[in-house]
């Protein structure tokens, strides 16, 4: 028997958010996929329903945001933010207020895209603030919180970043050389990532999980 379950992903049009869509709108899980963004994405299926609005508003929308699995793939990056204050609000604030508008919906889990090194006592400040993104999000009412923490991400980029291109190329390698506790840092797939999210979500299991880079990639990407 199909189940007849509604998912919601913001940042579909990201890495990690692209290849997870049409996992999403393949799955037997799903009757309905809410793709949530500020632009439309180039894509037509029975199963997509886009809500384009402003992400600063998104408790204006509430109901426009109904669902029982919540994917959120946001994120960006300090050049491409332009500055720390538009970089929080991307990785902090729309997260967070995301989470909290989509649990006063009685949505059952969210599944959230942070980043290996999250600590909000880190002196980093990337770091820093996908730290304080998970401590907020782990406040609201899920019975079910996913929080995944890649290394380096390995795809095909819509946009061009240089630097994570070049990082990119040295940790595949560097890669075999990273056992043991550097294992941890070895780059992983964003398909990788978007299948285990995929999965987490069906599990339908309850609790706070964290799941980490080195995880992800043993189990999605054997013998790496």
């Amino acid at each position: 028997m199909k189940l007849q379950k509604t998912a919601l992903i913001a940042g579909a049009s990201g890495l990690i958010g692209s290849q997870l869509l049409p996992l999403l709108l393949a799955s037997d899980r799903y009757a309905k996929v809410i793709a949530v963004g500020r632009r439309p994405l180039p894509m037509v299926h029975p199963k997509l329903e886009q809500r384009v609005l402003d992400l600063d508003q998104l408790e204006q929308h509430r109901m426009a945001l109904i669902a029982d699995d919540v994917f959120c793939c946001l994120g960006t990056t300090m050049r491409q933010a332009g500055s720390k204050e538009a970089f929080y609000k991307v990785d902090y604030l729309y997260v967070v207020k995301l989470a909290a508008v989509t649990a006063t919906n009685f949505a059952a889990q969210f599944i959230v895209v942070s980043a290996m090194g999250a600590d909000a006592g880190s002196r980093i400040y990337y770091n820093h603030v996908k730290g304080e993104m998970e401590e907020a999000v782990r406040q609201t009412q899920f019975r079910a919180i996913h929080i995944f923490r890649p290394s380096l991400l390995l795809g095909d980029r819509s946009e061009k970043r240089t630097g994570e291109q070049i990082g990119a190329v040295l940790l595949q390698v560097l890669n075999p050389l990273l056992i043991g506790p550097l294992r941890k840092y070895r780059a992983v797939q964003a398909s990788s990532v978007a299948r285990a999210m995929l999965r987490a979500a069906e599990d339908d299991g309850g609790g706070i999980l964290v799941h980490l880079s080195d995880e992800i990639a043993a189990k999605y990407e054997p013998g790496r």
